[in-house]
């Protein structure tokens, strides 16, 4: 039986440094069709991608989302963000997701896979939850990229609160927005590649 394993605590966390996130110069931005086929020829030559969406907020109560907005894969490269309004980013979104033989890691995609059938109608494959693996190897707490990248690298992953809580909808978002988005998808890919999976 393995031991618990600590996952350390918000105020540890804030005395790490800061995990090198990408800069803009390594996020594509992706709203044309020709951007998006461009993109999936550069995601074809990875074997893994770190994977996460994001969707409007809601807040008014029975308020559903239509989301996701934009969808991020990200190699340990480089990162690109679809945005889902286009119909032909969409479609190629749907195709790279629903591509067997490639690991697609991120953390809390129980959510992200339901509405990514809902939304693409595609039943994503070769989806990895890192917070099984971390749980597999003796973490007790839920672990989302904070926590593992704190574990792993000794680092603090900085989020965006206003970033988070943004209208992920926008026909055009912040850089700020590509930022925070493209992080999460580079943090997971990092996480994937340090798991040694």
């Amino acid at each position: 039986m393995n031991a618990h394993k600590p996952t350390p605590d918000k105020e540890a966390i804030a005395l790490l440094p800061e995990f090198e996130r990408l800069g803009l110069d390594r996020i594509t931005l992706v709203c044309t069709g020709a951007q998006a086929r461009q993109a999936q020829d550069q995601l074809g030559k990875a074997q893994a991608w770190g994977f996460d969406t994001e969707s409007k907020p809601t807040f008014k109560v029975g308020e559903s989302s239509d989301g996701p907005h934009i969808l991020q894969l990200s190699t340990l490269e480089r990162a690109w963000v679809f945005q889902l309004h286009e119909p032909e980013c969409r479609r190629v979104a749907g195709e790279l997701l629903a591509l067997g033989g490639v690991s697609k890691a991120g953390f809390g995609l129980g959510d992200d896979r339901k509405r990514i059938v809902h939304k693409l109608g595609i039943e994503p494959q070769g989806i990895l939850e890192l917070n099984t693996i971390f749980r597999e190897r003796g973490y007790r707490k839920d672990m989302g990229v904070k926590g593992a990248v704190a574990v792993l690298f000794n680092q603090r992953f900085i989020k965006s609160k206003k970033a988070a809580t943004s209208n992920w909808a926008n026909a055009r978002l912040s850089e700020a927005q590509l930022v925070y988005a493209a992080n999460d998808a580079y943090a997971a890919i990092r996480v994937w590649q340090a798991l040694d999976l």
